[in-house]
């Protein structure tokens, strides 16, 4: 049985990541990923020009002014990956997920 409960969970995870929803960042932008959610924290890597994201979760941290307006909140696009909504078009001036746990 639990056999049949790791496949299952396996599958659930495949296809939450099958159906996972991008974002794009702003035009022309080469996005600076940080390992908190400050300008000030660790740089993890800049992803390319034309690149799209994930948003896991979202958390609130340092504000920050960009091509979508002034924000504090942050985009959790993968573990210990931080990047400002103000730079990634969601469509909202707000929350569009669950807030980051912890």
């Amino acid at each position: 049985m639990a056999v049949e409960e790791t496949e299952e969970t396996n599958e659930s995870a495949e296809v939450r990541a099958a159906s996972a929803v991008y974002y794009p960042v702003a035009p022309g932008v080469q996005l600076n990923v940080r390992r908190g959610p400050s300008a000030a924290s660790q740089l993890v890597k800049t992803l390319a020009i034309g690149s799209r994201v994930p948003i896991r979760c979202q958390t609130r941290g340092q504000r920050v002014t960009g091509p979508y307006g002034t924000t504090d909140i942050w985009d959790s696009i993968a573990p210990g990956q931080y990047v400002s909504d103000a730079y990634v078009k969601t469509g909202s001036d707000g929350f569009i997920t669950v807030r980051c746990s912890g």
